[in-house]
């Protein structure tokens, strides 16, 4: 038997399978979202990649990223008594202990930024300890000007001598704290794992911290928003709203974190040269850097600075650095020159 078909009904027909066609290509095509989470260093994290669906399904990239953070924490976490960083803090004096890859980038970079800065001092575990911001119960009076006065003494990256055979220290009791460092290093890892696999649309995000690097869908830039500063207890609003670029991201501020003593209000963030919590008008400070760890680092190195001395360093290393501080008036803000491209 004979079949007739209408000109327009093929043409149709035609119009239709080709639309269909288009439309499967394009959603083969289409970059697809893969999204990561877990626990590390006492926080958690969050990983977006962006790539094409066959890529994605390829990797199994959940065991390599928790493994890679299982042997960073290893190496640098406190809380765990046999880590890299307790064995060398346990060393005495003038031995010296050959050190991973890992932990010798991490405590290099730190030197470099102690020397640079003067407010960033990642030997200085006790001295927060002294004032209650460590694993210890805060104390119940403030310390001492006698008992500051030793404890700044038995401080300072001055006192650490990193080799190629390793690491010492020139006094005993010595210890090292990479609370400002060690998630940012985790980021990078991450971000680097990402890279080997060529993926390069990714978000990567520790305990509040991240790094971003290209584009979301539909050539869309990452966008990051900075927490406004004088909120009530408990209350997270925007403060402002940025396109990082390729960078790393990192806050920090004496906002969220701090006790009241004796009428005192004192703040998790300690000046390793006077052995004081920081007490002045900056409030804030968010840094771009290539790097997640070295702006992780940079952010808690300016906060203690206070505004005037924040504003100075930034400008001086053309830093992308914006500021919050307190006035009689409200906030005031800054934006060095080098950040305001990514407002």
């Amino acid at each position: 038997m004979n079949r007739v078909f209408h000109p327009q009904g093929i043409i149709a027909l035609f119009f239709l399978t080709l639309t269909l066609l288009i439309s499967g290509c394009g959603q083969s095509d289409e970059p697809q979202e893969l999204y990561l989470e877990g626990k590390t260093m006492g926080t958690t994290y969050h990983i977006k990649v962006f790539a094409k669906q066959d890529k994605l399904d390829a990797l199994n990239l959940q065991p390599e990223i928790t493994q890679l953070l299982k042997d960073i924490n290893q190496s640098m976490s406190t809380y765990i008594p046999d880590s890299e960083i307790n064995t060398f803090n346990r060393l005495a004096a003038e031995q010296v202990m050959p050190i991973s890859n890992d932990f010798r980038a991490v405590v290099s970079e730190s030197i470099r930024l102690g020397e640079s800065t003067k407010t960033l001092d990642v030997t200085m575990g006790p001295l927060i300890d002294l004032w209650g911001f460590g694993p210890d119960k805060k104390p119940t009076k403030r310390p001492t000007d006698a008992e500051l006065s030793a404890m700044i003494a038995q401080i300072g990256v001055d006192k650490l001598i990193l080799t190629e055979q390793g690491l010492a220290k020139t006094i005993d009791g010595l210890e090292l704290s990479f609370s400002a460092t060690a998630k940012g290093y985790g980021i990078d890892k991450v971000a680097e794992l990402l890279e080997s696999h060529d993926l390069s649309n990714y978000m990567v995000e520790i305990g509040g911290e991240l790094r971003v690097a290209g584009k979301k869908p539909h050539d869309q830039d990452w966008r990051i928003a900075i927490e406004q500063p004088d909120t009530e207890p408990g209350v997270r609003k925007v403060h402002r709203v940025l396109a990082p670029g390729n960078n790393g991201i990192a806050t920090s501020g004496d906002y969220r974190i701090f006790y009241e003593m004796e009428g005192v209000t004192y703040s998790h963030l300690i000046d390793p040269a006077t052995g004081m919590p920081s007490r002045h008008d900056l409030v804030s400070v968010t840094v771009l850097h290539p790097s997640a760890m070295t702006a992780d680092g940079l952010a808690t190195a300016l906060t203690v600075m206070g505004m005037d001395k924040a504003k100075a360093y930034a400008e001086k290393y053309d830093l992308p650095v914006y500021l919050i501080g307190k006035s009689d008036d409200g906030l005031v803000t800054y934006s060095s020159p080098a950040f305001k491209p990514y407002l």
